[in-house]
């Protein structure tokens, strides 16, 4: 079983559970699914691109990923409907628990400059990061990469509420950015 869905049920589930008051424990809300989203704009120019970051995200993801296309036409982006345009990956069950688990302990640690994600959800519980190359996963040769690529990992969880959805990535490891302390009555600043 996975490291990360162990944790989950035997710790952060009944923490939840007591936390919020759930009476059943299937109703405590769960990380549903991961999608990872590599949009490879330059994929009109050099179809190789494309091919390239499918590759790597096939190996980051341990899943074949999907070709996306152009759902209409842009003629600013020079972009035709039907285009590929990038790829995706939908992760599930027992390999999203993998990648999340790698995720939060291998790749944000390699982030240059890291100081913490920002907790804002989408007000359905729902998360979503960007990471600006593929190589903070070990997994992906640096030395082969020709192209550094972005992505977007949105991680779906059940139940909706922002404040229950963001404690249990909390629990589960997700470094969000501390709130920064108020300045100024601890220091002796402020009315006399």
């Amino acid at each position: 079983m996975a490291r990360l869905l162990e944790k989950y049920r035997n710790d952060v589930r009944p923490l939840l559970m007591k936390e919020f008051g759930f009476k059943n424990a299937l109703a405590v809300p769960r990380v549903e699914k991961i999608t990872i989203n590599m949009g490879v704009g330059k994929a009109r120019e050099n179809k190789k691109l494309l091919d390239d970051s499918a590759r790597d995200l096939g190996t980051i993801a341990g899943q074949r990923p999907v070709i996306t296309k152009a759902k209409k036409s842009i003629a600013q982006f020079h972009l035709r409907e039907g285009l590929p345009i990038g790829c995706c990956v939908t992760l599930r069950g027992k390999r999203m628990y993998e990648f999340l688990d790698r995720l939060i302990a291998i790749a944000i640690p390699r982030i240059r400059d890291f100081r913490g994600l920002k907790d804002k959800l989408d007000g359905h519980g729902n998360f979503t990061m960007g990471l600006t190359d593929q190589v903070v996963f070990p997994e992906v040769d640096a030395d082969v990469v020709e192209h550094i690529q972005g992505m977007k990992i949105t991680i779906s969880v059940s139940g909706g509420r922002d404040d229950i959805s963001k404690r249990l990535l909390e629990e589960l490891g997700m470094p969000f950015k501390r709130p920064e302390p108020e300045h100024g009555h601890e220091l002796g600043e402020g009315k006399a």
